[in-house]
């Protein structure tokens, strides 16, 4: 590690740009501020420099606008903590060249990761599929769940973290313009959202970053639950609902999602879609991803359950036509 970090410089000029062949961009979620960016590492950079953002929603082709090489734009979404994580989504627009492709994808390789390559779009694959999974959990804690109830039942789901630690790990500021950035998506089927993290934001709420999110957190890295918190959510009274169809609704939103992002192509095959909700958002491994889950569940059977919450608790629940599709023609993801 000490012969690794020895070769790395910092600088605050871009003296020596003119030699770059690949630039990393990972400022915070503000579209203005990145196309900043682009314009200024075009300036001091060769016609051949490849420049990467490592946004985790924002569409690559809207940072790419006003580019004078709008070719050689690419996202490379890391996540965190990047040296545990060990996935790295790639993203490609209409415009980005083969060759730009093919250095991000070996430059992933070589710093041993899982790479999964996917079109452009609000939210990519990973950040697309995690938004409905954590606006659900929203949805229980707005109808009464606690948050311990909520963490717990997708803890024993399989998840690593539950949904309510998480956005506390992420940042309600980062959740806020990620909702914001998708809230269109999601529109277009009706399946519209509230954006509560910009009203928890608004409310001083952060998360891990000032200690206050749905846990309070100590000096010892204690933490315990912010009952404040549910003064945004419908009141102090909680009433958890049942642990099974709540567990059925927060990762139904994730499986049917994956499906809609490889209908639209998004997603190149279902192995891409496995593994990326696998290594970048900790799906239950031994489900197998949510193409894998989908067969083994049973296409009918997983289209019937959408179905059936499309009815009792709206259109955000309406299956891909993918799955119907698969559904009719009895076709599985995996032969």
């Amino acid at each position: 590690r000490d012969n690794t970090m020895s070769k790395v410089t910092g600088t605050d000029s871009y003296e020596g740009f003119s030699a770059v062949d690949l630039v990393i961009e990972a400022v915070f979620e503000d579209l203005e501020l990145k196309q900043n960016i682009v314009q200024e590492i075009e300036k001091n950079t060769g016609d051949d420099c490849i420049f990467a953002s490592n946004t985790s929603s924002l569409p690559i082709s809207k940072i790419a606008e006003g580019a004078s090489r709008p070719e050689n734009i690419i996202g490379m979404h890391y996540f965190s903590p990047v040296q545990k994580m060990p996935l790295l989504e790639i993203i490609t627009t209409d415009k980005t060249a083969d060759w730009v492709t093919q250095t991000a994808y070996q430059v992933g390789v070589n710093q041993g990761k899982n790479v999964i390559v996917v079109k452009d779009g609000p939210g990519f694959y990973t950040t697309r599929i995690l938004a409905p999974y954590m606006n659900e959990a929203l949805k229980l804690l707005e109808e009464g769940a606690s948050i311990e109830f909520l963490d717990k039942i997708m803890k024993d789901y399989g998840f690593p973290v539950g949904p309510m630690a998480l956005f506390d790990e992420v940042g309600i500021d980062v959740g806020a313009h990620v909702s914001e950035t998708m809230s269109p998506v999601f529109a277009e089927r009706g399946a519209n959202t509230d954006n509560r993290a910009q009203e928890l934001l608004d409310a001083g709420y952060k998360g891990r970053k000032n200690d206050k999110g749905m846990y309070l957190y100590s000096e010892d890295d204690d933490k315990k639950v912010n009952t404040a918190i549910y003064d945004h959510f419908g009141g102090q009274d909680r009433t958890d609902p049942d642990t099974k169809t709540a567990q059925q609704r927060i990762a139904l939103t994730m499986i049917n999602e994956a499906a809609w992002c490889l209908e639209e192509g998004i997603l190149k095959s279902p192995d891409d879609g496995d593994l990326g909700a696998i290594l970048g958002l900790g799906f239950p491994p031994f489900l197998g991803g949510p193409f894998r889950y989908i067969d083994q569940t049973g296409v009918q059977n997983v289209v019937d359950q959408l179905n059936d919450f499309t009815e009792k608790f709206g259109p955000r629940f309406k299956p891909a036509q993918i799955l119907v599709d698969h559904a009719k023609e009895g076709k599985r993801f995996y032969s």
